[in-house]
């Protein structure tokens, strides 16, 4: 049974107002954090002294812990994938 292509069109609208909807909930949510993470912070660390705003330091804690991360995982991944293809070579 074949679907009417309005029936397509209508299902591909409501999922693409739907993450409109997401996107705008997101940035209002993002908004509303920033503006009540304004007042600024001062950061020590070894013999540096930074005064950031709290919302730049969250943000910036996020990136390097999302990067450390990601180059975590793909180190172990390539560990893992060496070992195997070492296994594979040793048979």
């Amino acid at each position: 049974m074949e679907r009417s292509p309005h029936l397509i069109f209508f299902q591909e609208d409501k999922k693409m107002n739907f993450n409109i909807t997401l996107v705008v909930m997101l940035a209002v949510l993002a908004l509303i954090f920033v503006l009540q993470n304004i007042p600024a912070v001062s950061v020590s660390f070894l013999f540096w002294d930074i005064s950031m705003s709290r919302a730049v330091l969250i943000f910036f804690s996020l990136l390097i812990g999302f990067v450390i991360g990601w180059f975590l995982n793909s180190y172990l991944s390539y560990r893992k994938d060496k070992k195997e293809v070492q296994k594979i070579i040793d048979k």
